[in-house]
């Protein structure tokens, strides 16, 4: 297999990215694994850069998240989801308090590393590369199926596998996608989704379900309970096919 990780590191203070910079080489190394590091830099700006010019890269960042320039690496971390939206991404900061942000950044971080211990975070980087190489190992070696969506100015992929249902939005020309923990709501229409996920039954006008993830039919109530513990509608017609 041909190196399928480019790991690139964004942190502004120089012992500490060499520090870094050292571990994921000495991991790559003593594991030999199918990985590399790329780039390392202490410019948000650099790794956008580096990233528009790779348009086929996966990459595991590591980021600092207070960077000493005007865009913070929660910041750089929405701004790299928008060309690679599969790239794995961990945060490694003293801050601990700001982890949070991760979700209102909506940026999917695999992990946030507090840099207080050397021999913890060493520990910890090694342990997210290993995931990470497993992780896009194993993605590519079963094809997920993604669903991709615009979410904001972001392109979002998602593996078809762990959705659990679309609803139409109150919001008009809007979708709402169910996951196990949490919702994306997007642009679209059900219909041109039916079209293209055949693993997913039109239940209702408003619902389209995965197969896969119905836990249980009240044909009394005509509701259907998925996976995660959700309900949803289900039309008379579309009932006995159900």
């Amino acid at each position: 297999m041909s190196k399928v990780i480019s790991v690139i590191i964004c942190e502004d203070d120089w012992r500490q990215r060499q520090t870094i910079e050292m571990y994921v080489k000495n991991y790559i190394m003593m594991e030999s694994l199918d990985m590399e590091l790329a780039f390392s830099t202490g410019n948000p700006l650099e790794v956008i850069e580096f990233v528009k010019s790779n348009p086929k890269i996966i990459g595991l960042y590591f980021l600092d998240v207070d960077l000493q320039h005007e865009m913070s690496g929660l910041t750089l971390a929405a701004e790299i989801r928008k060309y690679d939206d599969l790239g794995k991404i961990v945060f490694v900061t003293t801050h601990g308090e700001l982890s949070y942000l991760t979700f209102t950044y909506k940026v999917e971080a695999m992990d946030y590393i507090i840099k207080d211990n050397k021999d913890d975070l060493q520990r910890k980087i090694c342990e997210n590369i290993q995931l990470a190489h497993e992780r896009v190992t194993n993605e590519r070696g079963n094809q997920k199926r993604l669903f991709k969506l615009k979410d904001g100015d972001t392109i979002r992929s998602v593996d078809m596998g762990e959705i659990i249902f679309f609803e139409s939005s109150s919001a008009s020309h809007k979708i709402v996608l169910h996951l196990e923990n949490g919702e994306i709501e997007f642009y679209g229409s059900l219909k041109d989704i039916e079209e293209q996920c055949t693993d997913f039954y039109r239940c209702h006008k408003s619902y389209l379900i995965n197969r896969n993830h119905i836990n249980k039919v009240i044909k009394s109530e005509r509701i259907v309970e998925m996976s995660n513990g959700e309900e949803c509608l289900v039309s008379v017609r579309a009932m006995k096919n159900l």
